[in-house]
Formats: structure tokens, C-alpha cells, sequence
């Protein structure tokens, strides 16, 4: 290839070379067996050059490379790089990696419920973690120069997503931030924010996949394509497979055994043979029979995601009872050498007690459960053995999806729709790709597999309508809380905290939303100017002419409704005098003449014994007409006043419904009042002709100078264009108004109510507000109040446990039927003084206009785990402790860990001199024991 160049190319390429290995980059990349992507070598590039960097790329697609060049640089400039990720289980994976590249001297590790080597110059963490140390304003900050925030789209989640905004607005400038994303549609968007509030970012988007993914349904025993290759002038397209619209079209189409109208005779025995086998092939096949289909294609290994927990035990149980084996004996006993080893520090007692030797027969065949019920540990084993190929079929929830390393041949959706939390709802777009993005293993697999199992009134045409598409927009999800203001405003005071809070995503999202309306606006204040300029009279203020004008129209307006109002209501009290057998005279409408009254039809709840309507509705008279008609008459029949004319008598043989009885009363009807006159009803004085308002407004008119211009009347037309649009301006304006500045005005309301309480005096933050800085979490306030009232001073540490359980805990699913059992004596107290400082705090959320619809305030303590973490803190075993819960493992453990957490949050905001401090140490100790010690790191 040189030999075909110039000398004067040859040196400019051998110049290029020597650049590029000149730099951090080259030895980098020498560090792996594979060639870097070009997305990855443009984030790199960027990095290197000293500007943060968002990339957004598909699941598998190696965006952590860019992290890890980050971690390089940072080592090679000697300054620190922190490494944040969203769940403890992928900070672990994340450490585990990076003490295999690095070294365990140079990587720590940092969750909450684990420290190893803190001060290290990389450390891995959960991005809490990192949020907490910047407002404690931590020495290990000093030195940072890097932050990797992997899964950086989680700032979407409501419930914890705020927390990757805090970090991206209270980062130190001199820090480059790395933000590694899901394919997210507007990653531009993101990538401006980001330019905002940390200056030059660099926004790589790759929305290329390094496997191929091929999308498929299982229909019985066929693997269908999904799409299919069609040649068109424009080249190559993906349509639907028109053998799975077929599949559906038959579906839903009616069995045509019987008779065939078009032939006029049975159909024949062959016809409807066919037709049996034709339907026959549309099924869903079990979840064993899957899996051997997978296997039999050379689809493994496989994860199942099934949206619920039960599904993925039962699943692994269905394959069991099935006699499926997908392990030879040699990978049987590497299975359990490396299970033993794993859980060699667990006690035979809880093994029996987790299931343990169910798990094991089903790893030893290649088959595995993987959710959040699980024990952590349980969880790293099936992960480490699928990893190792060890297990060639998991069984998930789709909690695996977000991040773990466990990347598969194909993925397997059973169904397209989930429970939400509210309601079974259709899986998104966004949710589709992430799932089906675990499928297609780099450098293992030349193409990935994405299988849907056909469902009974499935639609290939909304199913490829899902694959298709790429749109996962990122929502912010920030509000701030009463932790947040506290050390906002100790750090910054509160007008700089404000500040800070509208440089949020969640404002820059609300701003943009309203450029189209501060457009519109832009151009009505344009056409107002024209329209001033247009109505402008030489005689004087024309604008001020109009404006009485306008006035005068108003007050007429509202005088002619109140003279209409006082109408109806004295007709309607007319209505309600009738009686049957009046004889009226209907003034207007298509009824109007001689009528006899033969019910009043009074509104309900009157009590002449008339059946009744609305009383919104007003008296509705049924009424015998001249005309020999029964008709039920409303109000509008009476725009004046009604009074009888005469009265007669309605015979008790009367029947509405009979024309013979019609006709005999309508006749005695004209011969008794038919030559009765109706007296006119005089319409009485305009009460605007004795206004004093309208005569000033008249006056003021008449006496003004634009009034005799001659042009006036076009002046006029021009001044009410004016006044429309300026009307119109106006809703704009508030439409604005509502959408900008939401944030810092929630900040205002909590503040305020901060300030009520005595956490905060103006910019200054209070000795109990100090307190309230150290305590995190959704019921951080509820806690703080608690703590200053002095409701968990005496207790015992089993004791404190439980009422601090009732901070972190909240249930999968409201349970309001059964009250949930609870500790007696002191603890029962505490948990129900709580309860009370928590309806004083809701209150007074109330009265601040704090909604916690929005995601701001506090939720009401949820007692649910008290029991449990009070006999867990007692001593009591994990047999019995369990069996009481009904709570799965991993979830127990869980919310032991949250619960050690908030403790130790406790321990070091208490107020000196009590005993919650020593006590709440003292829970620690008795919680963390057992299953809850067993770590994977450290």
C-alpha cells in the first residue's frame, strides 16, 4: 500500500503514526485482543482532548470501553477517576473487572453496605453513594478528575433518577463527566443540557449493533422470521412476514365446519381436514418445549424474561419435572464445584432454608431463575456460571436487563405485556430494545436472537411496529427534596440553590417545551405593535377610547345576563305555583297556546307529591295542549312569568295515552277558557337605562376627543384586533409561567415549610437542619422530626430496628386488609407516635401546596417489615424469621441492607447525649448477620 504512495504521503502518514501513538489512546487500545469500534475511538479521541463525553449505543455494544479509557487516563495523569453505576449487583461486576485489569491495590469499592479500599484511586460506587459525599463535601473528592456515570439514562426513573442530576449539577467544574447511555432518540437534547452545566460535551451516537439481531416468533413447532427481505425501486425493505399474518388471519377467523352457504351442502370431510390441521399449527408452545427447540437450533444459551418472579421459579420447576438436561456430567460437576464454593460460608440450617438443593439440581442441568427475590449470592452464582456457559437457560425478570454483563445467543419474550405497579400495561418500544439488546454475544456470536412466543390475538404488524422502532426518549424525573434544599442551601444559600436547581434537566426539558409558545408570543407582541400603529388617531389616545368602549359593551353585557338570570328565576317561581288542573297560556315555542296543567313536575325533593326531576332543571309541566297533546314542557317553553287563566277539573278517568280521552279534554279545554285573552306581559324597565356606570361610561365617550374623528369606526375595528390578540398574549404568557420556573417554585414551597419547622432561618441552616442533612432517603423529614421529638429514646436495638424499618420498606403491593403485625410494648408506641408526626407533616405538605402526586413529600410509613426486622435483630433464625414474613430471601435481604443503611444514618444524626446513637450501632450489629452479612466482595 506505501509502496503506491508519494514520499511526500509516506511522510505525512509515518507523521500521523507517530502522532497517534503519541498519545494515551495507543497503549490503551494494545490493552484488548479486538480492534475499537469507530464510536468508541471517537469518544476516546474526545476525551483525551479534554471534553466530557455522552455516548448513547445499544446494549452490548462495548460503550464501557469508553469508561475504562477514562480510568486510564485518570491513572496515567495521577488523579482519581470515581466509576458510579446504578445497582450494587453491576458495581460489583464493574470492581471485579477492573481489579482483573488494574490490580486490587488501585480499585475500590463503595455501596453502602460495602467499603473495600476507599481510597483508592479508582473506586467503583452507586451513584448514592457519590451524591452523599459531595454534599458532606468529602476529602475524597480531592483529587477527582474523572466520573464515569454508566446507565446514565436511569435519571428517567422516578424514584431514584433524580440523584444522577444532583451529581451532574454539584460535580466540582474541573471534573470530566463520561455518561454512557442506552440508544436514547434524543441524546442531542441530553447532550445540550449536559454542554450547559458542565461545559463541552462531546454527544457520540451509535445505533449500530456489532451482532446482527434477528427478530422471530414461535408459533408451535415453527421459528418464524419476523420481517422479511422485499426488493423494491428503492432497494431492499423489511416487511411482515406474511405467513405470521396468515397464522393471524386464521386466528381470528370462525371455524367453517358445517354447512357452506356459497355450494348450498356440507363441506366436504377433506376441506374440513385441512382446515383442523391448518389451525392445529397456531399454539404456544410450554416453556420445556421452548427451550428444546432452542436447543435443537443452536439458540442457546437463552434468557426467558418472564414479568413475574412466581413465573421464573415455575418456569425452572416446569423444566425440571420435564426431565430437561442441557449439561453433560462434566459440566454437572463443575456446576457444583464452583457452587460449593461459593456458598461454602453459608450454614447448612439457611441452605435448607433458601431452597438450596433445588437450585443446585437445577444448575447442575443448565437451568436457572434470576430476580430480585433471590439471595444476592444465589444471583452472582447464576451469573458467573451463564457467563462461564455452565447455564444455557435462565428464567428473568426484567430487572436483568438493566446492565449486568450476562449477554446471550437470544432472548425469549413470552409476553408482551407487564404489570406496571398499576395496571397491566403494553411493554414500550424502549423496554423491547432494552430486553432484546442482551441477545448477540461480542465475539462469541455472528448474530443475535430475539424469539417472541405466539399469544392468542397477537399482531405481527404491532409487533414489528415494536421491533422497529428506536424511540426511548429520556424524561427527566428530578424533584427536590427536603435533604436536598438543607444542603443546598448550606452550601450555597438560597438564592444560588435556586439557580442551581433551574439548571436541571427537568427545567431545561419544561423551558424547551415552552420556545414554540415563547415563539407565538413573540409574534403577537409584532402584530400588537402593528395594530397600535394602525388604530392610532390624530385627535388623542385612541387606546384609551377603546378601552372605555370596551367597558361600556362589558357592563351592558353583564346587566342584560343578570336582567336574563332574574327572568328565569321569576318564571320559575311562577313554574312552581301551577297546580293541576291551571289553565295556562304557553307564551313561545313549538307548544305555544291554550294548555291545561295536568302535573307541575316539580324538581326533586318538593313536597307537593309530584313525581320530580333535577332541581338544576327546574318545575317541567306535563300539559294537555288545545291540540289534544300530552307533552312535558321545560323551562326555556317560559321566558316570562306563567299565571293560571281559570281552572277545571281533570276527570279521575283521565288517561294520557288514550286519543279518545285526549280528545274529550281538549274539547271542555277550548269551551271553557277558549275565549280567554291572555293579558301581555309588560316587559319591564332596562335596568341599565338606571345604571349610573353606563351613564358615567356614556358621558365619558361622548365627551372624549377621538369620539368625533371621522374614522373613528376604523380605528375601532383596528383597536379590537388589538384587544384580541393582546387577550390572547396574555394565555400564553401564563401558559409559560406555569411551565417555567416549576422546579425552584417547589423549592420555594419546601423551603418555607423547612423554615416553619425551624430547620432553616433565611440562608442559614438550624442545628436541627444540620441533622436533617445527614439523613437520606424518601421519609428523610419523618426521620429528622422523630430523632428532635426524641419518639426512639429508650428503646432496645430490636427495638429501634423495627421503627426504623418502617422508613425504608414499602410493599410490592398495597395490602390495607390486613393490619400488619407489629412488636408490643415500646417499639408498638414508637411506630404509632411515627404515624402521628407523619399526619402532622402531611398536613402541613397540604397547607404548603407540597403534592406528593408530583413526587415531593413524604409518604406515610409503611409498617409492613416491622415485625420481621424486629425478630431478625432479635436472634431469631432465618427458618423462622421468613416463614412469619412470607417475604422471598433476596427481598429480606434487601431491605435488611436499606435498613443497616438508614441506621447508620440515624447513628450519626442523632442528637449527643441520648442513646439512639449507641443503639442504632447496636441494630446494625444485630441485623447484619447471617444471609444479610454474605457478601461477594470484600
Amino acid at each position: 500500500m506505501t509502496e503506491d504512495m508519494s514520499p511526500a504521503e509516506r511522510y505525512a502518514a509515518a507523521k500521523l503514526r507517530a502522532a497517534e501513538q503519541a498519545t494515551a489512546l495507543a497503549p490503551f487500545r494494545e490493552m484488548y485482543d479486538f480492534g475499537l469500534d469507530p464510536f468508541q475511538v471517537e469518544a476516546c479521541q474526545a476525551l483525551e482532548a479534554g471534553k466530557g463525553v455522552l455516548v448513547a449505543a445499544p446494549t452490548g455494544s462495548g460503550k464501557t470501553i469508553v469508561g475504562e479509557f477514562a480510568v486510564h487516563l485518570a491513572l496515567e495523569q495521577g488523579r482519581k477517576c470515581f466509576y458510579t453505576t446504578p445497582i450494587k449487583a453491576l458495581s460489583n461486576q464493574k470492581y471485579q473487572d477492573l481489579v482483573k485489569r488494574y490490580g486490587a491495590e488501585k480499585v475500590g469499592l463503595l455501596t453502602g453496605d460495602n467499603s473495600v479500599n476507599s481510597e483508592a484511586p479508582v473506586v467503583v460506587m452507586t451513584t448514592e453513594v457519590l451524591r452523599n459525599m459531595l454534599y458532606a463535601g468529602s476529602r475524597s473528592l480531592v483529587g477527582l478528575g474523572y466520573v464515569v456515570m454508566d446507565e446514565v439514562h436511569y435519571l428517567s426513573d422516578r424514584f431514584r433518577g433524580a440523584v444522577w442530576e444532583e451529581v451532574i449539577i454539584h460535580l466540582p467544574e474541573s471534573v470530566t463527566l463520561v455518561s454512557l447511555s442506552a440508544t436514547v432518540s434524543n441524546a442531542e437534547e441530553f447532550g445540550d443540557w449536559l454542554d450547559t452545566v458542565r461545559g463541552d460535551t462531546a454527544v457520540i451516537v451509535s445505533e449500530h449493533r456489532p451482532v446482527p439481531l434477528w427478530q422471530h416468533v414461535l408459533a408451535g413447532r415453527r421459528i418464524y422470521d419476523l420481517f422479511e427481505e422485499r426488493d423494491g425501486q428503492s432497494g431492499a425493505r423489511r416487511e411482515v412476514n406474511p405467513d405470521l399474518e396468515r397464522l393471524a388471519r386464521m386466528e381470528n377467523s370462525r371455524p367453517t365446519f358445517g354447512r357452506d352457504k356459497r355450494r348450498g351442502r356440507n363441506m366436504r370431510e377433506a376441506d374440513r381436514e385441512r382446515e383442523r390441521r391448518q389451525r392445529a399449527r397456531i399454539w404456544t408452545p410450554s416453556r420445556p418445549e421452548v427451550i428444546d427447540r432452542l436447543d435443537n437450533e443452536g439458540l442457546l444459551p437463552a434468557i426467558t424474561f418472564i414479568f413475574s418472579r412466581a413465573g421464573c421459579e415455575a418456569a425452572v420447576q416446569q423444566c425440571l419435572y420435564s426431565g430437561l438436561r442441557l449439561n453433560d456430567q462434566e459440566g454437572r460437576e463443575e456446576v457444583r464445584r464452583i457452587v460449593e464454593a461459593r456458598t461454602a460460608g453459608i450454614p447448612d440450617d439457611d441452605l435448607h432454608v433458601l431452597g438450596y438443593f433445588e437450585w443446585l439440581e437445577g444448575l447442575e442441568r443448565g437451568i436457572a431463575a434470576h430476580h430480585a427475590g433471590m439471595l444476592p449470592t444465589f444471583k452472582e452464582v447464576v451469573e458467573e456460571l451463564f457467563v462461564k456457559g455452565l447455564v444455557k437457560a435462565v428464567f428473568a425478570t426484567e430487572t436483568l436487563a438493566l446492565g449486568i454483563n450476562m449477554p446471550a445467543r437470544s432472548v425469549v419474550l413470552e409476553k408482551l405485556v407487564k404489570w406496571n405497579g398499576e395496571q397491566h400495561a403494553d411493554i414500550t418500544p424502549g423496554e423491547y430494545t432494552q430486553l432484546t439488546g442482551r441477545a448477540g454475544r461480542r465475539g462469541i456470536d455472528i448474530e443475535g436472537h430475539a424469539v417472541v412466543l405466539w399469544q392468542r390475538g397477537m399482531n405481527p404488524g404491532a409487533l414489528a411496529g415494536l421491533a422497529g422502532t428506536r424511540t426511548y426518549p429520556l424524561r427527566s424525573s428530578f424533584k427536590p427534596s427536603y435533604n436536598m434544599a438543607v444542603n443546598l442551601v448550606s452550601q450555597f444559600g438560597r438564592h444560588r440553590s435556586r439557580e442551581l436547581l433551574e439548571m436541571s434537566f427537568a427545567q431545561f426539558q419544561a423551558d424547551k417545551s415552552v420556545v414554540g409558545i415563547t415563539r407565538q408570543v413573540q409574534k403577537n407582541e409584532e402584530g400588537l405593535e402593528g395594530y397600535r400603529g394602525s388604530m392610532t388617531c390624530h385627535l388623542g389616545d385612541f387606546e384609551e377610547y377603546s378601552r372605555l368602549r370596551r367597558e361600556l359593551k362589558e357592563r351592558e353585557t353583564e346587566l342584560a345576563r343578570q336582567g336574563a338570570a332574574q327572568r328565569r328565576v321569576a318564571a320559575a317561581a311562577a313554574l312552581e305555583k301551577l297546580k293541576p288542573g291551571d289553565v295556562i297560556h304557553v307564551p313561545t315555542g313549538k307548544y305555544a297556546g291554550l294548555a291545561l296543567v295536568l302535573d307541575p313536575g316539580m324538581p326533586s325533593g318538593r313536597t307537593n307529591g309530584h313525581r320530580g326531576f333535577d332541581a338544576q332543571d327546574g318545575p317541567r309541566p306535563l300539559v294537555l295542549t288545545a291540540e289534544r297533546q300530552v307533552k312535558r314542557l321545560a323551562s326555556m317553553d317560559f321566558p316570562v312569568p306563567v299565571e293560571a287563566l281559570d281552572r277545571m277539573r281533570i276527570p279521575k278517568s283521565f288517561n294520557a295515552r288514550s286519543p279518545q280521552s285526549r280528545r274529550d279534554l281538549a274539547s271542555a279545554l277550548r269551551t271553557k277558557a277558549g275565549h280567554v285573552v291572555p293579558s301581555r306581559h309588560r316587559k319591564p324597565r332596562s335596568v341599565a337605562a338606571d345604571d349610573r356606570e353606563i351613564a358615567r361610561l356614556r358621558t365619558e365617550i361622548r365627551a372624549h376627543p377621538c369620539h368625533g374623528c371621522a374614522e373613528r369606526e376604523d380605528h375601532a375595528r383596528w383597536a379590537e384586533r388589538y384587544h384580541r390578540l393582546q387577550r390572547d398574549t396574555r394565555q400564553l404568557e401564563r401558559r409559560i409561567e406555569g411551565r417555567t420556573n416549576t422546579i425552584a417554585r417547589t423549592f420555594d414551597r419546601i423551603c418555607a415549610l423547612l423554615t416553619e419547622l425551624d430547620y432553616l432561618e433565611g440562608d442559614t441552616v438550624t442545628d436541627e437542619g444540620r441533622r436533617l442533612a445527614r439523613l437520606y432517603g424518601e421519609l428523610d423529614l419523618l426521620a429528622s422530626e422523630c430523632l428532635r421529638e426524641g419518639v426512639w429514646e429508650g428503646l432496645g436495638p430490636a427495638e429501634l430496628a423495627a421503627c426504623a424499618s418502617a422508613l425504608v420498606y414499602e410493599a410490592r403491593q398495597a395490602d390495607d386488609a390486613v393490619a400488619p403485625k407489629l412488636p408490643a410494648g415500646k417499639a408498638r408506641d414508637a411506630l404509632g407516635e411515627m404515624v402521628r408526626i407523619w399526619g402532622r407533616l402531611d398536613a402541613l405538605e397540604e397547607d404548603h401546596k407540597i403534592n406528593q402526586a408530583e413526587g415531593v413529600g413524604q409518604r406515610e410509613p409503611d409498617l409492613g417489615f416491622a415485625w420481621a426486622a424486629y425478630r431478625w435483630a432479635s436472634g431469631f433464625g432465618l427458618d423462622e424469621v421468613l416463614r412469619e414474613a412470607e417475604m422471598p430471601a433476596g427481598d429480606f435481604v434487601r431491605w435488611c441492607k436499606q435498613l443497616i443503611d438508614v441506621l447508620g444514618q440515624i447513628a450519626a444524626a442523632a442528637p449527643p447525649g441520648g442513646t439512639v446513637a449507641r443503639t442504632a450501632r447496636k441494630a446494625v450489629d444485630g441485623v447484619l448477620r447471617g444471609v444479610v452479612a454474605y457478601s461477594s466482595v470484600g
